[in-house]
């Protein structure tokens, strides 16, 4: 059985009072065994035994995620307002419902035209980012899973929102267009053969020409959508644009490039770097942050980088 035939769930995502009646399996030596089948509910017992032998994650069907999509988001306040789970768990159930949103956007995108979702999970994600000190280690709950497209797109969203929010004062109106701008940013991605995302070897010229056209055709499919701000679509169309003008997709430069989308670029970077690929191991926080400052002045503005840096090592103070 493949791997991209199941999703990953954390158990902190389960509530027996109200999880749906679906099918859970657990993954050992690279098989999805059944653990509960769809006639039987999951229990605090299931939980408790889960807990002991230290086992984070289930998993569901692929074609499962649609109802399991319904009920975290139904039921995310309630979800959130546990008091029986810590805010690390917290975070995890608030990254994979967000994860889940941007899987269901890359399935089928024309539901980005349905922004009210998205907007009340990044109200969610920034009033958790902006809550808990611990905010950056919970980037990394569900990193280690096989959707990294995904989960990498509500990290960048959530370091987006934290680094606006200790540097900024920007209204709550406009960090919210940040939040949605940064979770949909690789939708362009979607209009990409799935042989050209996941292949193992170096791109050709003319595949990596094909790669480039994700962040013009990404903003293309969301302003005909006529539902995001200018904010968000500006963050989505430049957010590979660099500082010496050899980005793409218009080839700005300087300050030329709006601080939204020069933003975008360190923490897509950022987080990339730090967290398991499919081609590439996760670098520690301080090599990647030593690597990002050999391209500054080429890739990145050398007064954003550095109150980046001091970002995520702690070291900055708040606006």
């Amino acid at each position: 059985m493949k791997s991209r035939f199941y999703r990953p769930l954390s158990i902190a995502c389960i509530s027996p009072a109200y999880f749906p009646d679906i099918c859970l399996f657990v993954k050992n030596n690279g098989n999805y065994i059944l653990y509960k089948n769809h006639d039987r509910k999951f229990t605090e017992a299931d939980r408790h035994r889960l807990e002991r032998t230290n086992t984070e994650f289930l998993y569901v069907r692929s074609g499962d995620m649609d109802v399991v999509t319904e009920y975290l988001e139904q039921n995310l306040d309630t979800l959130l307002a546990r008091t029986d789970i810590d805010s690390g768990a917290k975070g995890t159930i608030l990254y994979q419902t967000a994860a889940n949103y941007v899987t269901d956007v890359f399935d089928e995108p024309d539901k980005t035209a349905d922004i009210i979702r998205c907007r009340s999970l990044i109200r969610h994600l920034m009033k958790y980012v902006a809550g808990h000190e611990d905010a950056l280690k919970a980037l990394q709950s569900i990193t280690s899973q096989n959707y990294y497209i995904f989960t990498h797109s509500v990290q960048m969203a959530a370091l987006m929102m934290l680094v606006h929010d200790r540097l900024f004062e920007i209204s709550h109106d406009e960090m919210i267009d940040v939040g949605i701008g940064s979770l949909l940013h690789d939708v362009g991605l979607v209009f990409l053969s799935g042989d050209l995302l996941n292949k193992p070897d170096a791109l050709a010229a003319i595949e990596y020409h094909k790669v480039k056209q994700h962040a013009r055709k990404g903003y293309e499919h969301l302003k005909s959508a006529g539902t995001l701000g200018e904010v968000s679509l500006t963050i989505v169309r430049h957010h590979h644009e660099k500082f010496d003008g050899s980005g793409y997709p218009s080839g700005l430069k300087g300050d030329d490039i709006p601080r939204s989308a020069q933003l975008a670029a360190l923490c897509d970077t950022y987080c990339a770097m730090t967290t398991e690929r499919p081609k590439h191991n996760a670098l520690p926080k301080s090599e990647a942050l030593r690597i990002m400052g050999e391209e500054v002045g080429s890739t990145f503005s050398p007064e954003l980088f550095k109150r980046f840096e001091a970002i995520v090592t702690g070291r900055a103070e708040t606006a």
